[in-house]
């Protein structure tokens, strides 16, 4: 069974970015910024973007080893094949440990009761990473700051980065996840090399997969995960989060669900509303729901080509679900009628989709 996190960017029985040592895939990104290195002109902002949960995050703590790591990171650009640090090097150890000097993280944030984080990064931790780009770098080499994501920067937080984007100090280099680049401020977004990631194939997420269950010393059944990562639509966080038996098993009935669009079965809706409804059902519910995003940002994405005219009714549906969803855990209400308006909507969108 999957446990809590204590980490806002944790997957629950999952390493962190940081502790993942291993990237599957995304040999385009790592060439791109291996050029830019050895080239004498790395950009000192580079927007990572993509799906959630495809290795931007552990991409960005790679990219920050190998600039930390003993020695010159340009000389060793020129003839490295790719990003990989050794776990022995003394900055591995060191972003291991969250101790090293001159690697600075703005996510989230534990609350006050230590029971929950804070729901966007606060403006104040911005400012205090801001104040120790003022000095000098701790090793006396570059700095890093990765900011995990852009998302859960507000207004307030991304104006303070802002400053520091405009004019950073030499041998500085912000590391932005971004899930929605096109949400982020344009004048940040303006400032930043952006460097798109792909979801993954499905070899590489069971591959992936197997990489944090083993690091992790957590029993799985293979079978299991090839059938989460076939479902996951190329997200290593998403495979990992559905390769829990009963996990799986809903998942799988939401996706036969949607698979059957625009066709209904109401019996079979009937009893996943039962599944999710009350007190016992908030984990369901939430699983539910990522599993109807998963499916409709898959669809839109594999269909972009297709014009605004075939996606906008699945978008339309996307918008009231993330709005319903909020409502019902907001006043505590019978989840139950959204299952059915949720499913019925979608039909109507699938229909009107196809008749585009």
């Amino acid at each position: 069974m999957i446990e809590s996190s204590n980490e806002p960017d944790r997957l629950p029985n999952a390493p962190h970015p940081r502790e993942t040592l291993a990237l599957i895939g995304h040999e385009r990104q790592e060439q791109a910024f291996l050029a830019a290195l050895s080239s004498g002109r790395l950009h000192h902002a580079w927007l990572l973007g993509g799906p959630e949960g495809i290795g931007k995050a552990s991409f960005a703590y790679r990219a920050a080893r190998f600039l930390l790591a003993e020695g010159d990171p340009m000389r060793r650009a020129r003839t490295a094949s790719d990003l990989a640090i050794p776990a022995d090097d003394g900055a591995t150890r060191k972003i291991m440990a969250q101790s090293h000097p001159d690697l600075h993280l703005l996510r989230r944030i534990p609350k006050p009761d230590g029971k929950s984080f804070t729901s966007n990064i606060p403006v104040d931790l911005v400012r205090r990473v801001l104040e120790r780009f003022g000095s000098s770098a701790g090793e006396g080499g570059w700095r890093v700051c990765i900011v995990d994501s852009s998302e859960e920067l507000d207004r307030s937080a991304g104006n303070a980065l802002l400053k520091l984007l405009e004019e950073p100090p030499a041998r500085t280099l912000f590391l932005i996840v971004a899930h929605a680049p096109g949400r982020i401020l344009p004048t940040i977004r303006s400032r930043c090399r952006l460097l798109t990631f792909e979801p993954l194939s499905e070899g590489d997420v069971a591959a992936a997969g197997r990489i944090a269950l083993e690091r992790m010393g957590l029993p799985y059944d293979d079978s299991a995960l090839q059938r989460a990562a076939a479902l996951s639509e190329g997200s290593v966080k998403r495979a990992l989060s559905y390769v829990d038996p009963e996990t799986l098993a809903l998942v799988e009935a939401v996706r036969a669900r949607l698979d059957a669009l625009p066709g209904v079965d109401l019996p079979a809706l009937l009893a996943l509303g039962e599944e999710v409804a009350g007190k016992a059902g908030e984990a369901e519910f939430a699983v539910m729901i990522e599993t109807v995003q998963g499916w409709l940002s898959g669809h839109l994405h594999a269909h972009a080509a297709a014009g605004p005219a075939r996606l906008a009714p699945l978008a339309e549906v996307w918008e009231r679900l993330a709005r319903a969803a909020r409502e019902v855990e907001t006043y505590n209400l019978d989840r139950r009628p959204l299952v059915m308006s949720l499913f019925h909507d979608l039909s109507e969108a699938v229909a009107r989709s196809r008749a585009a």
